[in-house]
């Protein structure tokens, strides 16, 4: 029973359901940045519907609101019958020397071995869709698939928790170790509980990396699978 006196001196003492869930969110979203940079896949998008490349056009077309951090661009069609589907996607700095050459030159086809340099400006994801830019141009439309890291939905009430790794004990630990901070003259988070986060947290990065443990039989060589010419 709550008392009818507040001798604390804490305005609003207590955490409504919809508090708890927003501190539960945000600790969602701690354990997210870490996870992504593990570069496991944990948070990846594979796009083969919105995304597309306009003719004679810089900027490529419907790139998601969610997209983070681009892992691949290539066609959407690489079957032996499509034109387009030698084109590669380089990913290049927008102020690169090579850069600035690829935007110097005319729209160039999709027939043949061509290489499209790309970079990725703006903030991005939550903010809004980053903007993907292209050199050369090219002559004729071409769909894409765009490979990307995505950002945590809006996550509600009635979700699942979206971290892998069976990240609920970090999660329960990130909770109360905020909504003891109401206790606390400070409002920090409770200290002990917030280590406890902490080492959670970093077992369960060491544990979701690597997702593949099966070893190679055949160990590939320095200069194994190179695909560009030397030019001599």
């Amino acid at each position: 029973v709550a008392p009818t006196i507040n001798t604390s001196g804490i305005t609003n003492p207590f955490w409504t359901e919809q508090e708890l869930l927003d501190i539960l969110i945000l600790g969602a979203k701690d354990l997210w940045r870490p996870i992504v940079d593990l570069h496991q896949g944990h948070f990846t998008t594979n796009d083969e519907t919105n995304v597309s490349l306009a003719a004679s056009t810089a900027t490529i077309t419907g790139v998601p609101a969610d997209c983070f951090r681009v892992q691949m661009i290539e066609p959407r069609d690489l079957s032996s019958a499509a034109v387009a589907r030698s084109l590669y996607f380089k990913p290049k700095q927008y102020h690169s020397q090579a850069f600035q050459a690829a935007r110097a030159q005319r729209s160039v086809g999709t027939t043949g071995q061509i290489t499209i340099y790309y970079d990725i400006l703006n903030a991005g994801s939550p903010v809004a869709a980053p903007s993907i830019i292209v050199a050369p141009m090219i002559n004729s439309a071409l769909l894409l698939r765009l490979v990307y890291v995505h950002t945590l939905p809006t996550l509600l009430e009635t979700d699942n928790n979206p971290i892998p790794g069976e990240s609920d004990n970090a999660l329960v630990s990130w909770a109360v170790a905020w909504a003891r901070a109401k206790e606390r003259e400070d409002r920090s988070p409770d200290p002990a509980w917030f280590a406890t986060y902490s080492t959670d947290k970093q077992s369960l990065l060491q544990a979701l990396t690597p997702r593949q443990a099966q070893e190679e039989e055949v160990v590939e060589g320095m200069f194994d699978g190179g695909t560009e010419s030397w030019g001599w």
